[in-house]
């Protein structure tokens, strides 16, 4: 028997699979890590305690297994975080910054009342906003005096996760990425596919911080020193979360939509070979690279809470000791009772992108349970998901038909049942949830030749089950109102 390994390095843990080549489940096995908030609006995470996850993980699901039967090592990974370390040790030399980080936003007022909006997102198919790396490692070096003194000696490397977990693998043999997380930076040229001299200079970035990109399929480097692996596995595939769980979902033709519900909830349709500029305010963004000449395009609406929201139930508001326990507790009323909840405790994404916006519950009476307010919470999520799918919808021409959903929160049926009748669109549920990790599992495969194209990848799909809109169309833009008066009302106070 032989071997897939797969990391998914998230948010709030890291979780390792094990395939065999048959796509048959050996072993899984998740970790979870610490948070750090050391001001209002930073949001940060420890390389180390990333690093002591992954390590973790591989061990607990090659224990029972001959690791030099392991062909392909796949990376996915949280992306716009951005991660500083030394060239020479792969050591850390600063906390990562994480994407829901809003310590920028200051820098990208700035950037926009410059007037420089229009040509980001004319050349990396991004809008300019706190979210994405680049001004993360404007204001580091601004900041930061250790990666200031790193940058002038020639020790410093900046990346994404997937850079970062490379360099660790491989003993800092690479520094390298691929284009789904490099087109995350503000930095990468979205039709050039390089990072590019001018749009670092625009953001205050040296060009020689970033790493080599690769397609996203195929050999990047071999593992060196890793405690419990063999010398020479390769690194065989790598894509951002988003655009892993889109392959995992064998959403590989043109038109086809995923939503995964992770911390937060990411909405991504496949535009093909070409990029197609938002005109809603969403994002262009690169789906993968089979080769280097052969590139797929996504249009993607991301809301910056989902799973996390219900965490905050849990450990804000304490209203559940676990976060399968909303659905019961939500459940145990018919409806919310009109209290709605606008979970911008991040701010808001697409496509308002409100970064300095805050959660607000609205329509709280004297007879508001927490149970109207558990209800209240999985329903926003779903509320702003119809946003970015609208959106969606006017930029391609047309309704979308179905949607796949994935990620931990998918399996909450209420949840899904709320948002297809608020979408007014079917949902497809899989059997296996975690298609972010598939995603990696499928893009080492292509990468080691165990499938040869897409075609199939698509073939493995499987469903679980389906929901059905259920709400009337009258009903359904009476919920919208109710919602985006909630959202105004977010708006003026954030």
């Amino acid at each position: 028997m032989e071997y897939i390994l797969a990391i998914d390095q998230g948010t709030t843990g890291t979780t390792t699979l094990l395939f065999d080549t048959h796509l048959n489940r050996i072993a899984e096995a998740s970790v979870e890590f610490e948070q750090y908030f050391p001001k209002p609006g930073w949001v940060e995470h420890d390389l180390n305690d990333i690093w002591n996850t992954v390590i973790q993980t591989v061990r607990n699901v090659t224990q029972n297994i001959d690791s030099r039967k392991i062909l392909a090592i796949g990376i996915t990974n949280q992306r716009e975080t951005l991660c500083f370390w030394d060239r020479n040790t792969s050591e850390p030399l600063a906390r990562a910054i994480v994407w829901q980080d809003r310590r920028t936003s200051e820098i990208c007022e700035h950037l926009r009342r410059r007037g420089l909006e229009s040509y980001y997102q004319d050349h990396t198919g991004l809008l300019i906003d706190p979210y994405f790396s680049g001004t993360k490692a404007a204001w580091a070096l601004t900041h930061w005096s250790d990666i200031k003194n790193a940058h002038r000696a020639g020790r410093l490397a900046a990346g994404t996760m997937d850079s970062y977990l490379i360099a660790r693998f491989t003993g800092g043999a690479v520094h390298v990425t691929e284009p789904s997380n490099a087109s995350r930076t503000l930095c990468f040229h979205l039709s050039n596919h390089k990072f590019d001299a001018d749009l670092c200079q625009g953001l205050g970035v040296p060009l020689d911080i970033w790493p080599e990109v690769y397609p996203s399929v195929g050999r990047f480097a071999a593992t060196q020193g890793f405690k419990g692996l063999p010398d020479g596995i390769p690194i065989m595939g790598v894509l951002g979360d988003q655009q892993s769980a889109l392959l995992g979902q064998a959403c590989v033709k043109e038109g086809s939509a995923k939503c995964t519900y992770g911390t937060g909830a990411f909405l991504l349709v496949n535009t093909g070979s070409q990029p197609a500029k938002s005109k809603h305010r969403l994002l262009t963004t690169i789906a993968w690279a089979l080769k280097a000449d052969d590139y797929t395009y996504a249009l993607e609406g991301s809301a910056f809470m989902a799973g996390a929201a219900v965490q905050w139930v849990r450990d804000g508001l304490q209203f559940i000791e676990e976060s399968a326990e909303i659905e019961v507790l939500a459940n145990s009323v018919a409806s919310s009772e009109g209290v709605i909840f606008v979970p911008a405790l991040t701010g808001l994404g697409a496509p308002y992108w409100k970064p300095n916006a805050t959660g607000m519950f609205t329509g709280i009476t004297r007879g508001t349970t927490r149970a109207h307010m558990a209800r209240a919470v999985l329903e926003g999520i779903a509320f702003q998901n119809v946003d970015i799918l609208t959106a969606m919808e006017k930029d391609m021409g047309k309704p979308l038909a179905v949607m796949n959903v994935d990620g931990g929160a998918s399996a909450n049926n209420l949840l899904m049942q709320f948002q297809s009748n608020v979408l007014g669109v079917p949902l497809r549920r899989p059997k296996y949830l975690e298609t972010t990790g598939l995603g990696a599992i499928f893009a080492a495969g292509l990468g080691a030749g165990i499938w040869t194209d897409l075609s199939e990848i698509e073939k493995t799909w499987k469903e679980d089950r389906s929901f059905q809109p259920q709400f009337s169309e009258s009903d359904r833009q009476e919920s919208m109102v109710q919602w985006h008066r909630a959202v105004a009302r977010t708006m003026h106070c954030g």
